[in-house]
């Protein structure tokens, strides 16, 4: 089993080669597309709505030459003012009807970007939570974030503001190009002399402010990451006063995304200022032409004015498409991490044709398991074992022999890379997730409370646990008494990761959530490591009643935990170097028989 999370590995990249730009741009449309399938309705509503009121939009200059050529000379030859009002009214009306459709697509728009926004981020939730822990362990925490928050903000800013922009000035450029065609074709000409210099100018855009946003990206990126970190684990950091280093380190990231960002905006200060200079120059020759044509008769002043008008015009959507571009150059790259997270497999997948088990016993069997986390770190090269149904079993071992790793494969967080791991004679590959997941519980060191009150923390173990079945629990670990004393009894909020209550019994409190869920196979992983004596000998007579007549697997170094198993597995370098009762292997002379005499010395 080897490691390859492309979110993981590519996100501090920069130097793709065009065979993995081309995948990216590729996942991502295909993304973009699921997206926007279910919207394809009111997208195409909103886009015959834009291009109507654009066209309208369009219309002024036109209507400004043509009562200049015509409503004028009607007043001044024919004292006729009909057609000057008429032209005026249909101005106004024009005008009013194109800023009611704005505002009608800008509020549709609004709507599709919320379906589209919410969409995606559910997906990415759902996707996250699904993937394994082989994923997450290997994930940061800060990397998940930036996919809910800057990324979603820079898809957010296009879908607002930037797609509207461009739809709007590719449509006014393209009005404008038919209106001159019909008005002045020789202006028209002129303006197409300079879209080749255009050309090339948004080529080298494109080209260069598509690095550049990348790395605004990327170094956004390991901003949150290490702020996220630093939180995160603000207890170590002040117990190792690492706060100046952090500081140093968190100020070299600021100052990267500063500079990142700097060349961002340099790359967009060169192209705007350049499509001034090319409008203005368009604008003087078309002013140039025009008015030797109007001294020699060939052009009507209206014409002119009009011809004028909609050159200024036409290149102001060239500021805001590259505004566009500066929001699309973000948002792609986000889009591009995100769908890199979505398109992530869980390593552990649900079996396509599960097998029930309705009720499990317990007996659980390695057959021939070989696991690895890198083709070069094998933990468990050739591993069998049978734990009977009901059996209580300890694993005794140093770090790293393979004691995790064993009780990770039988709660499937991991697949074995070679044989199988079965629950009463069923794979546990092709076993029904809710089934699995019912039958095994496992309560790790690390005794993880979410928001919410005591009671909504131990029903975890049973959603929609009665009062008295939580309580049940809570006395069963020795949870009870202590949590009558907090401030609200079993109402009260445990606030941020278990803030209000200490490790202990945090510890204990998880004990009550597993011991609710009834599993047939109960792991224990290093889970009575922060419980003081007291607290330990509350939890061991609980789980003395409990694991009677269910599997259990205790991990353990505190070997005062191992005297409740029925067996004792010694393990070393993922394999068993021991086996038997704690009686035997106590009075024998192995390295069980070393261990706990020496933990029996330490306590004198």
């Amino acid at each position: 089993m080897t490691i390859t999370l492309e979110g993981v590995e590519g996100e501090d990249r920069q130097d793709f080669t065009r065979d993995e730009s081309r995948a990216m741009r590729q996942r991502s449309l295909r993304l973009l597309g699921s997206l926007l399938r279910p919207l394809r309705g009111r997208v195409i509503i909103a886009m015959l709505i834009v291009a109507v009121s654009t066209g309208l939009q369009t219309a002024g200059p036109a209507l400004i030459a043509y009562g200049i050529d015509t409503g004028l000379p009607a007043i001044i030859e024919q004292q006729d003012a009909m057609p000057l009002a008429l032209i005026v009214l249909l101005y106004l009306a024009a005008a009013i009807a194109g800023a009611v459709l704005m505002w009608q697509y800008t509020m549709l728009s609004a709507r599709i970007s919320q379906a589209f926004l919410f969409d995606l981020r559910g997906r990415i939730y759902r996707h996250a939570q699904l993937l394994s822990l082989e994923f997450h362990e290997s994930y940061t925490s800060g990397r998940i974030i930036a996919r809910q928050t800057n990324d979603l903000d820079s898809i957010r800013e296009l879908l607002d503001s930037g797609i509207q922009g461009l739809i709007r000035g590719v449509l006014y450029m393209a009005f404008i190009g038919i209106a001159l065609l019909f008005l002045d074709p020789m202006s028209a000409l002129v303006i197409a002399a300079s879209l080749p210099i255009l050309a090339l100018l948004t080529r080298w855009f494109q080209v260069t402010s598509q690095r550049a946003f990348r790395a605004t990206r990327i170094y956004s990126a390991r901003l949150i990451v290490k702020f996220v970190e630093t939180m995160t684990g603000i207890r170590a950091v002040k117990a190792f006063r690492a706060e100046e280093r952090n500081a140093r380190e968190f100020g070299q990231h600021v100052e990267d995304y500063r500079a990142a960002n700097a060349k961002a905006i340099g790359v967009f200060g060169v192209f705007d200022p350049s499509l001034v200079v090319i409008g203005n120059v368009v604008v003087a020759a078309v002013l140039l032409v025009g008015g030797l044509r109007v001294a020699d008769g060939t052009l009507a002043v209206g014409v002119l004015l009009a011809a004028l008008m909609y050159t200024r015009r036409f290149f102001d959507p060239m500021e805001e498409m590259a505004q566009f571009y500066n929001s699309y150059q973000s948002a792609a790259a986000a889009l591009e991490k995100i769908s890199g997270v979505l398109d992530e497999n869980p390593s552990v997948p649900d079996p396509t044709r599960p097998i029930d088990l309705w009720k499990a016993r317990g007996a659980i069997r390695f057959d021939g398991v070989r696991f690895a986390y890198r083709d070069d770190f094998v933990v468990l090269p050739d591993f069998d074992l049978d734990i009977p149904a009901g059996q209580t079993i300890a694993l005794v071992g140093s770090t790293g022999a393979g004691k995790s790793t064993l009780a990770k494969l039988v709660a499937r967080f991991y697949d074995p890379t070679e044989g199988s791991v079965s629950l009463d004679g069923v794979d546990l590959r092709a076993m029904h997730p809710k089934d699995l997941r019912r039958a095994i519980v496992m309560v790790t060191q690390e005794a993880y409370l979410f928001s919410g009150s005591v009671a909504d923390n131990i029903a975890l173990g049973k959603p929609g646990a009665a009062r008295d079945e939580i309580e049940a629990a809570a006395r069963a670990v020795g949870a009870h008494e202590f949590i009558l004393a907090l401030p609200d009894g079993y109402d009260t909020d445990v606030n941020k990761r278990g803030g209000r209550v200490s490790a202990g019994q945090r510890q204990l409190l998880s004990f009550a959530r597993a011991f609710l869920a009834d599993p047939a196979v109960l792991i224990l992983d290093e889970a009575t490591a922060s419980l003081d004596i007291p607290s330990e000998r509350l939890v061991q007579e609980g789980l003395t009643t409990l694991l009677a007549d269910r599997t259990a697997i205790v991990i353990a170094h505190r070997l005062s935990t191992v005297a409740i198993a029925d067996r004792v597995l010694v393990m070393e370098d993922g394999r068993i170097v021991e086996d038997g009762t704690p009686t035997e292997l106590i009075g024998g002379t192995g390295r069980f028989a070393a261990l706990h005499k020496a933990w029996r010395d330490s306590l004198v």
